[in-house]
């Protein structure tokens, strides 16, 4: 009785308007990316098996295709119906190893404990790195970031949570690594934000 509903769940939750609900999706994450910092509107638009939230969902319904890797990490791996609903809604491959993704989903930020595990892309080639989408649960009630960098007029500040394990000593070195590095989507309820790696950490007083 259990494997119709996971069957279902499997082929359902997709874009209604494919074409219509992907721009939207696209539009709002362009905007986040070349304006880190600030929050964008994501409509609900996909119904996913949990724990992949709508957010995280519709963003790489948008994003992903059968020459995009995606990786999930421990907390998505745990059901069948979430790798099965990626490879049915956008045709990606799913990778187990977090080197050879070029988008990575991760529905618990504060287990992630190494952003250099990723690919970084490289100097010749630095689009080659991979794309992190962070499920987070607020991007406002969390501890503050302060921002700068291209995009941001003066400083910006975003408060998301959770976040990976000693983010910003780990932000910092993805940031000394630039050109390469990876880019961090953070996909809250209703709304998306981006740190694109060229964006800046100011260091909190002590």
């Amino acid at each position: 009785m259990t494997a119709i509903p996971q069957t279902n769940a499997v082929y359902e939750g997709g874009f209604s308007d494919p074409v219509g609900a992907s721009q939207v999706v696209f539009r709002a994450l362009m905007d986040a990316m070349a304006r880190p910092g600030t929050i964008q509107v994501l409509p609900d638009v996909t119904a996913p098996p949990a724990p992949l939230s709508a957010s995280a969902s519709a963003l790489i319904a948008t994003l992903a295709d059968a020459d995009t890797p995606v990786w999930l990490d421990a907390a998505l791996t745990k059901s069948s119906a979430i790798r099965d609903w990626i490879v049915f809604h956008t045709g990606a491959p799913v990778v187990s190893n977090p080197s050879d993704a070029a988008f990575a989903l991760v529905a618990a930020p504060q287990n992630l404990s190494a952003l250099n595990g990723f690919s970084l892309g490289t100097q010749e080639f630095p689009d080659r790195s991979t794309t992190i989408i962070l499920q987070v649960s607020t991007l406002s009630d969390g501890a503050q970031l302060t921002l700068e960098g291209p995009g941001i007029k003066d400083q910006a500040q975003l408060a998301p949570d959770p976040l990976p394990q000693h983010f910003e000593n780990q932000w910092r070195a993805n940031r000394a690594a630039f050109p390469r590095g990876v880019d961090l989507i953070l996909a809250a309820p209703g709304c998306v934000a981006a740190l694109p790696r060229s964006t800046r950490l100011v260091r909190r007083e002590a």
